[in-house]
Order: structure tokens, then sequence, then C-alpha cells
């Protein structure tokens, strides 16, 4: 069985230190061919070019471990090597001192204290524990997207994963009242079903514009087929799709044409099977009017007033995610 430490997520590109690039007689700092991640550590320009903004986070967090072997990694750095979810790029890097009396920023890298006792797992790459880590940024996340990491902190899915219970438990010894409330909200509603943070995000619209609770992950079977939805919604009897279209996307414009094909065969069986049918990405979700208009269409009515300060938080967050 595998070590917690080597379920960590890699680095998405190779990285290298500048020693090695230039044992092999290339020379990084003026070769257009190569980026700096950080000083000393270079990563190849095509690739560096091709990662998604939290690809490239990943990359960073690994860069400081190769200079800084010692450094203990929290906030959203322990999330991205633990496979929590990262929203875009974050600015900051962020690392853990139990031996420092308050924090400190150096440049990028901000260096966390805590009130509260952290577990951290060591190994080549020491991180704070997905309970701790996940409570972090619990506690300062907009609660969108607290949802989300909540939601991905007890997912079977994750490595390493946590309870709801313990995430409940940690939360309630917070030592802020304020941030303690917050952690809560999200533990509360934290879900092990929800597979995406597009499908976190949703839930916490859907309950704040006033529509029924969905169900999530749910089988109908027919015409020989077992096809499962992201939600369902019982008493109005229609099915909700959380896409994030790139699962439409292929390498070969035939199997993409396939890839098509089939999730329109797919939904048509669903059709026939509810009273009406949604679909919306995750930017129709932020947006909150684009998925409000589609739960519409689909037949959905509000059951209560919508929770207009907490749609607000949606635009209060900065691209990382963060309270402004």
């Amino acid at each position: 069985m595998p070590s917690p430490i080597s379920l960590l997520r890699p680095s998405p590109i190779p990285l290298h230190a500048v020693r090695q690039l230039d044992a092999g007689r290339l020379r990084a700092r003026g070769d257009a061919g190569f980026v700096r991640v950080r000083t000393g550590v270079y990563a190849d320009r095509r690739l560096w070019q091709d990662l998604a903004p939290w690809e490239r986070y990943l990359a960073r967090v690994h860069a400081v471990a190769a200079r800084r072997p010692d450094t203990i990694f929290a906030f959203e750095s322990a999330a991205a090597l633990l496979g929590l979810p990262i929203f875009g790029e974050p600015r900051d890097l962020h690392t853990y001192d139990p031996d420092r009396t308050r924090s400190r920023r150096f440049g990028d890298v901000v260096v966390h204290t805590s009130e509260d006792p952290k577990m951290i797992r060591s190994g080549v790459i020491s991180v704070t524990s997905v309970a701790d880590t996940a409570l972090d940024l619990l506690r300062v996340l907009t609660p969108a997207f607290a949802l989300a990491v909540a939601d991905a902190a007890i997912a079977p899915s994750l490595a390493n994963a946590t309870s709801q219970a313990h995430l409940r438990a940690l939360a309630e010894t917070a030592a802020n009242p304020r941030r303690r409330a917050q952690a809560l909200w999200a533990v509360d509603r934290a879900d092990p079903q929800a597979e995406s943070p597009a499908e976190s995000i949703s839930r916490a619209v859907i309950e704040w514009t006033g529509f029924e609770a969905p169900e999530l992950q749910r089988w109908f079977s027919s015409e020989g087929f077992d096809d499962r939805v992201d939600f369902f919604f019982p008493r109005a009897r229609v099915i909700g799709e959380s896409d994030g279209y790139d699962k439409y996307a292929a390498e070969d414009s035939r199997d993409a044409v396939r890839g098509i094909v089939a999730e329109k065969q797919r939904e048509d069986r669903l059709r026939r099977q509810c009273d009406g049918f949604a679909r919306w990405d995750r930017a129709d979700a932020l947006a909150v009017t684009p998925l409000r208009r589609k739960l519409h269409a689909a037949g959905l009515r509000a059951e209560r007033p919508e929770q207009t300060v907490m749609l607000a938080t949606l635009r209060a967050r900065r691209p990382d995610g963060r309270h402004p």
C-alpha cells in the first residue's frame, strides 16, 4: 500500500535546476526555450504555456519544494498537492511554520502560524493534513468555493480523504467564532457524491436562489442503458447537468463527433424519463442569472426567497477565490 506522502500530486511538467541544465550545456537563463518558474528552477516553455492555471500553480509549489525541501505547505499550496480544488492560479504560495509567533510574507511566499494546532504529513514534501488544509480554506474562501473544497475533502475518490464528522469536529474547535461559523456552513452542506467544483458551486447557487434541493448522482435505467445524472429535482421531475464540456474534447475529430452523438442520445433517453432537462456550466452558476433562467425553462420554480446576501458573495471573490 502506498504511503500517504506518495499520493501527493506530482509536478505536471518536469522541472530543472540550473545546475542540471548547465550540465547538459544548456543556458537556461538566456534560452528562450525555458521559462523561470522560481530562482534556479526552470521548465520547458512550450510545456509551461500548455498548462492550465491551477497546473501552473502546482508546478510553482514543486519549484519551492525543490529549493526548500524543509518547507511545510499549507492553504492553497497544500490543497494543490493533496488534490483539493484550486480556483485559477493563486498569486501567493503558502507555507506553515509551527514555531513562528506571527505570520510573515517574503515576496510571494506567505509563512503562516496558527492558534489552532495542525497535523503534518512529513516526507519528501511536507503538507498540512487534508482536514487541516480544508479547514484553513473553508475559513477564508467565499462560501460557494468553500463548499467545493468541503465536498472534495470528504469524497472517497480523494487519497487520504477525511470524514465529514472529523471535519466538523475540527471546525468546532476553531478559536475565531466568525471563521468557525463560516467553516461550519460549508461542512454541514458537504456531500461526498459531488464530483466537481462546478457541481458544488451550482448546489450553493441553487440553494440561494430558492429552488428545491436536488439529489446528486441519480441513476436512470431505460432502453438497455444505465445513465447517471448530476442533479435530479424529484418534486419537479427535472434533471440537471453541470458540464465542464471538456468531456466532449478528443484529439481525433472522429472521436469528438462520436462523443457528441453519444451524449445527445443519452440526453434524449433522459428527456423521455423526466418533465424537464437543464444543462449549464460553472460560468452560468457563478453568474447566477443564466442558471436561474435555465432552471426556470426546465420547469423549476423557486420555493423560497432568494438569499441576496449569499449571492453577493459570488461577486466578492478574487481570481484566486479568496476574499478581497
